[in-house]
């Protein structure tokens, strides 16, 4: 029996944050951006003047996640901005890579689906967090692409050069994909979604219509 959710996996910089939060909207469900929950972790640890690498189990201990309709809570505050940061790119695929963390994040990310319907997007949501959810979606794009809209949006350290972001995403890519803790990867029934040549809204719209098919076809 599948659950209610719609799984969006891919690399960084595909735009699984800005598609999923729309596809969410146009259909009514929930948006869950677990890497979000990653940027917090780290977020968290480094306010505290704690290790990222290795994370400490006591420090964990003293961070509260809740994804509510209205967004992420950290220790009972929205973090707002302070996640979008270089610094917390980078801390967060420093501990997403840990054990320790994702055993931490699991509980917090499959409760967001109770009782609702949701679309989850993250790295291992399809094959690790949810892998009976309903749509599983891997959006991807070349790095040469995700390189150019990540310097477009300005999530960049200072005076970075194209060239640069696309090896650093390249860079990113294969830590991500190579890694001994849930991996990046496609599920096996995943549909592989391209959006190098799309626009945001066609990619939504293709996405939706994956989704309203999965939807009928399940009853």
């Amino acid at each position: 029996m599948s659950t209610t959710v719609v799984a969006i996996d891919g690399p960084a910089g595909a735009g699984k944050s800005s598609v999923a939060k729309a596809l969410a909207l146009k259909l009514g469900f929930t948006h869950v951006n677990t890497g979000s929950l990653y940027r917090a972790v780290a977020y968290a640890l480094r306010c505290a003047g704690a290790s990222l690498d290795p994370v400490d189990k006591a420090e964990l201990a003293k961070i509260t996640l809740e994804y509510t309709d209205s967004g992420l809570l950290l220790n009972g505050v929205d973090p707002g901005e302070a996640l979008r940061s270089p610094e917390c790119a980078s801390g967060a695929s420093c501990v997403a890579k840990q054990p320790i963390v994702r055993e931490f994040l699991l509980e917090v990310q499959r409760r967001s689906a109770l009782n609702r319907w949701i679309v989850m997007e993250g790295r291992d949501i399809g094959t690790v967090i949810f892998p009976d959810a309903m749509v599983k979606i891997f959006l991807t794009a070349s790095a040469y692409e995700r390189a150019r809209r990540r310097m477009e949006q300005g999530e960049i350290p200072s005076g970075a050069t194209l060239e640069e972001v696309q090896k650093e995403i390249e860079k990113r890519d294969l830590q991500d994909s190579t890694r001994a803790v849930a991996p990046l990867k496609a599920a096996p029934d995943a549909v592989i979604v391209d959006s190098s040549s799309l626009s945001l809204e066609e990619t939504i719209e293709t996405i939706a219509r994956i989704v309203e098919q999965k939807r009928c076809t399940r009853g």
